[in-house]
């Protein structure tokens, strides 16, 4: 490898100190004249000199003013947007400097969760997003964006590495991973289904010219956000829980479909004001990754606070119940349960099984007792599994009956307004009741 490709390899411009004020009036001077071409001199351990040589880049003031400088490899060109906020920044409903205390927080709790950051730095979280050619996977789909956010000392940067040609994708990957392999985790929305995997595909077809991808730990909010806001949210796109859930509200925003499209005009024109709207685009996704990270965060941390719909509490303890930690299901389903929410009932019927899964029946069938109680609908779930543990555990069986009967009816009454009752849902409760009967008939007879 030649001195050049040693030196672009280690920084993308290397220039003498005693050079900065001499390159710096050239470049004013040039972009003043329209010209692109400027010369970058990088000096060698031993004193040697290798002259660099900035290919042309169209409207290069533009690009200045948009605060995104060339990386050069091999004599190719990819942009990097750099933009830095401080810390106490709000974005939406928090300051980035919030995230130092999320982390602290889930170091705090001790609990094992997908989402959790202890053991990590703030800095070692990249807030990672990409813009490609295409919403479908394969190697034909270009990705033509790789953007960030990552906290850096007392700073959020958000860096974009923007393709301006594709023959340059070996020295877009060069740019983004010197900078990538800095941190070990990837916060990503939908970005283990999507963005990550069209990266290995485009890095698998040049993997002999670029350094390898780092092993990245994987933390993607898509899949907490659904588990979350599913059933309250007409859609968990990440615009639609900025607003509703971040107090995000984007001005004038490019939509992400048309980003393929501007690129595409952008490979036609080279006019960086054509792509202006995708790179403030892709912004706004990184940094609301940041903020979204928070939330969810203190959601599944403080689910007792009064902000914290109920609904939110139930699926935050539903969640943890998937992932084993039924103590801290419980406290979440209890915390509904004493509510007197609609999802009372639905947390009244997890607690149960909670303790059913104890094998602590009594408790169980008390929980389950005193939700039947309750003013207001009663989802049949309740009598069924209370007819279940009476029969099968305590071999109550006029109590089994019982409930098994209230079952049946609030089955009929709720069919009946949907129409949707099932024969074979019919068939069963049938059965089920003959079984029962028979049950206490053969205990009258002993």
């Amino acid at each position: 490898m030649s001195l050049k490709s040693k030196l672009q390899r280690m920084k993308g411009h290397l220039v003498k100190e005693t050079d900065k004020s001499q390159e710096l009036a050239q470049e004013s001077a040039e972009l003043s004249e329209a010209t692109t071409v400027t010369a970058h001199v990088a000096t060698s351990a031993n004193g040697a000199t290798d002259e660099v040589v900035q290919p042309d880049i169209p409207f290069a003031d533009r690009w200045q003013s948009m605060q995104a400088t060339p990386f050069i490899w091999e004599d190719e060109h990819v942009m990097i947007r750099e933009v830095r906020y401080p810390l106490r920044q709000q974005h939406g409903a928090y300051a980035f400097a919030q995230l130092h205390d999320t982390i602290a927080a889930w170091e705090a709790s001790g609990r094992q969760h997908p989402l959790s950051a202890a053991g990590r730095r703030a800095e070692d979280l990249l807030f990672f997003d990409t813009e490609t050619t295409g919403l479908s996977g394969g190697a034909g789909n270009t990705v033509f964006l790789l953007g960030y956010s990552r906290v850096e000392g007392e700073e959020v940067v958000v860096r974009q590495h923007f393709l301006p040609a594709p023959h340059a994708e070996v020295t877009l990957y060069h740019s983004f991973l010197e900078q990538a392999k800095q941190s070990s985790h990837l916060v990503t929305f939908n970005g283990k289904s999507f963005d990550w995997p069209q990266v290995r595909t485009r890095h698998t077809l040049i993997r002999d010219q670029v350094q390898a991808l780092p092993t990245f730990g994987h933390l993607d909010l898509l899949h907490g956000a659904r588990r979350l806001w599913k059933d309250e949210l007409e859609s968990c796109r990440l615009a639609i829980i900025e607003q509703e859930k971040l107090d995000v509200y984007r001005q004038d925003d490019l939509p992400g479909y048309l980003a393929p499209v501007r690129y595409f005009d952008f490979l036609h024109s080279k006019d960086p004001d054509v792509i202006e709207g995708v790179l403030r685009h892709n912004e706004i996704d990184v940094l609301s990754l940041i903020t979204l990270y928070i939330h969810v965060s203190r959601l599944l941390l403080a689910y007792e606070r009064e902000e914290v719909s109920q609904a939110e509490r139930y699926e935050i303890a539903r969640w943890y119940e998937a992932l084993g930690d039924g103590e801290t299901a419980m406290q979440a389903y209890q915390t509904v349960a004493r509510s007197d929410q609609p999802w009372s009932a639905r947390a009244k019927l997890a607690v149960g099984h909670l303790y059913k899964k104890k094998k602590d029946w009594q408790r169980a069938l008390q929980v389950w007792e005193s939700c039947m109680k309750s003013p207001g609908y009663v989802p049949e779930e309740v009598y069924i599994e209370a007819a279940k543990l009476c029969e099968h555990q305590l071999k109550d069986w006029e109590k089994a009956l019982h409930y098994t009967r209230h079952a049946y009816e609030q089955w009929k009454k709720r069919g009946s307004l949907l129409r949707n009752r099932s024969k074979a849902e019919a068939l069963a409760y049938q059965k089920r009741i003959e079984r029962l009967e028979a049950k206490e008939d053969r205990r009258g007879m002993i």
